[in-house]
């Protein structure tokens, strides 16, 4: 099964990281991510630029409407994101758990990524998805 770790944080734990060194952050994720390859569970793993180079496209009105960042509040953003793929949500977990950036304001969230396999297979989006993915070596 897959499982998004979605990693989240808040102004003042990303504010504590501001005097970490680079090198040693990078020493200490580079750690944790060859645990996971070394473990085979590891799919996919990928950081985020800061909120504020980004934007939120909000369809609340009849035409969508383009913000600039940054936006919301730090705790309905997320910096980051594991895929793993693990035989259950408590091995999930359990790999949260030793998740290297830790302490006050930061959090993990963990949702399972659905198969195509569980959606209507005779429907004609999903048929073309499934040819998609097997032409690009996804299945």
């Amino acid at each position: 099964m897959k499982y998004m770790l979605i990693m989240r944080a808040t102004d003042e734990a990303y504010a504590g990281m501001v005097n970490t060194d680079f090198d040693q952050l990078l020493d200490t994720m580079g750690k944790f991510n060859d645990e996971l390859i070394r473990a085979g569970v590891l799919l996919a793993a990928e950081g985020l630029e800061d909120a504020a180079e980004g934007v939120v496209v909000d369809y609340s009105s009849e035409t969508p409407v383009v913000t600039d960042g940054p936006y919301g509040e730090t705790k309905e953003l997320f910096g980051g994101f594991y895929i793993l793929n693990v035989a259950s949500k408590e091995e999930a977990i359990e790999w949260a758990k030793r998740m290297p950036m830790t302490g006050p304001g930061f959090k993990t969230e963990i949702r399972r990524v659905p198969t195509i396999d569980e959606f209507p297979q005779d429907n004609v989006w999903i048929q073309k998805e499934r040819a998609w993915r097997e032409a690009t070596g996804q299945l």
